[in-house]
């Protein structure tokens, strides 16, 4: 259901468009993207109060803990916190354990009173208790380079402060009170002894702390192992990747965080170990290197060569397309790193947009190995991007070096036309397209596309794997010749 956003209900006219932003400039709570879709509202229109430098009440306001006496005391702040005591209730803990009130979670827990304005969670302290809020709300405020960051919200039902004592690690940021609140605390020996008499509750409460990781806000700094994460400059459904530095070498990296929820799958962490050994085995200029791998907090770590840049997909989802010329380029170096990894006996399995990140100086990696397996494994998992799925893959049949040559030949078509071959909501649709359908001709949508890349795309892509190059070899001595044509220099392959 659409909720409304502070500046709907206040009608202040603030936000993007809105008839008073000449005179009065867009409300900082209009546009602060980061809250986006915190309390289902649109940038911090639900969240407004955590949001310095709002224009309320006829003047400018100051920062979340200058302007908190005004905001509780809000219309619409108070018609956030009714709604929120009903909403999202997948996400609220005390409606979870309400379930099973005669059960061990609530005869081991304690009542407790915290007035407003206190801070009963200290960021970087250890963690020995998580709190069950029965009434009021309380703020996540992060603490970073001397700066305080509001960064989430808890209201009625909500459980706060269990990441750490999930975790083991250090407290992730202070909890204040913004009202008087009644809460019900569990310790860490509790908890532990709750978790393994219910284990529908600690699957519970792992999903829970695998989606508040997700942050776009500011993030406390954490130690893995011998390095810091500072920042979160990426995420997926599998994985969340921070900028990190080794301190004493003052050496910047990338960090891959395997979701917790997923760290408890062991299927799922075989795959992610499995990546660092196969990247840390391949050594080429158009594969990521993979320095390490920590296992700690209830999950995986890889520590991983950091790249400036942008991935692919970025790149043309702000250009739309590129140049034949420029295409040719990075499908050289694509090809490079596979030609390499597959003599190796290794096909990567998920190549696609997303996957390969393009630096400053137009150098080319590829990343995520995740699902990467010998050459002749059958898939009988369906894991990777159906988008980019060679035929066999789908069909669990045997895959090789051509299946990934498949997945060249449509990021190919994606590079030059600005869309996939094949789109459909449905993955059923889609399935049905690539296992019935040859892929449109690029010429039809890029009528001076050269007929050489064109030939190139319909090999790359045909469904039967025996039409198709049999080797990246051969894709990379037709991709050179045309990089002749086009008098590009292109890089050599190993």
């Amino acid at each position: 259901m659409k909720r409304q956003n502070c500046w709907e209900y206040m009608k202040c006219g603030r936000q993007p468009g809105g008839h008073k932003v000449f005179d009065l400039g867009v409300c900082p709570a209009a546009e602060d993207n980061s809250y986006d879709g915190i309390n289902r509202g649109k940038n911090a229109g639900r969240f407004c109060w955590a949001v310095a430098g709002t224009f309320c009440g006829g003047t400018v306001q100051g920062t979340f803990a200058d302007k908190r006496p005004s905001c509780l005391s809000c219309p619409f702040f108070s018609k956030v916190r009714a709604e929120e005591g009903t909403a999202n209730l997948r996400t609220k803990f005390l409606r979870f354990i309400s379930e099973d009130a005669d059960g061990p979670v609530l005869s081991n827990m304690r009542y407790t009173q915290i007035r407003a304005g206190k801070r009963f969670i200290t960021q970087g302290q250890a963690a020995d208790a998580a709190y069950i809020i029965q009434r009021g709300t309380c703020q996540l405020v992060v603490e970073k380079d001397g700066d305080l960051h509001p960064v989430d919200h808890r209201g009625e039902g909500d459980i706060v402060g269990v990441m750490a004592i999930l975790t083991g690690e250090p407290r992730r940021a202070h909890v204040e009170a913004e009202t008087d609140m009644e809460v019900w605390v569990l310790n860490r020996d509790q908890f532990e002894h709750v978790s393994s008499e219910q284990p529908g509750l600690l699957d519970f409460l792992t999903e829970l702390v695998a989606d508040r990781f997700d942050s776009r806000r500011p993030i406390a700094d954490r130690s893995i192992g011998k390095y810091v994460a500072t920042d979160i400059i990426g995420r997926g459904g599998f994985s969340i990747i921070y900028k990190g530095m080794h301190p004493e070498l003052n050496t910047p990296v990338a960090i891959k965080m395997l979701r917790h929820h997923l760290a408890m799958d062991p299927d799922f962490l075989r795959n992610f170990q499995n990546e660092a050994k196969t990247i840390a085995g391949l050594n080429h200029a158009n594969i990521i290197k993979v320095y390490d791998i920590e296992e700690r907090f209830k999950t995986v770590f890889l520590i991983m060569q950091f790249l400036a840049g942008e991935s692919l997909s970025v790149k043309l989802e702000r250009l739309k397309s590129i140049s034949p010329s420029a295409a040719v380029h990075y499908l050289i170096q694509i090809c490079s790193g596979l030609r390499y990894a597959h003599h190796h006996g290794i096909i990567h399995r998920d190549i696609n947009a997303s996957n390969i990140i393009i630096q400053p100086d137009e150098h080319l990696k590829i990343l995520d190995f995740g699902l990467a397996c010998p050459i002749g494994t059958r898939d009988f998992s369906s894991l990777g991007t159906l988008a980019y799925m060679a035929p066999e893959q789908i069909n669990g049949d045997l895959m090789d070096p051509r299946t990934d040559i498949y997945a060249v030949g449509i990021t190919a078509y994606e590079m030059l036309v600005g869309k996939r071959p094949f789109d459909a909501g449905d993955p059923r649709k889609l399935e049905d397209m690539v296992l019935q359908r040859d892929i449109p001709d690029p010429i039809h949508f890029v009528p001076d596309l050269p007929k050489d890349l064109q030939h190139f795309i319909i090999k790359s892509c045909r469904r039967d794997p025996n039409l198709r190059y049999d080797n990246m070899k051969q894709a990379l001595t037709d991709l050179k010749r045309l990089a002749t044509t086009l008098g590009i220099a292109p890089n050599d392959a190993r």
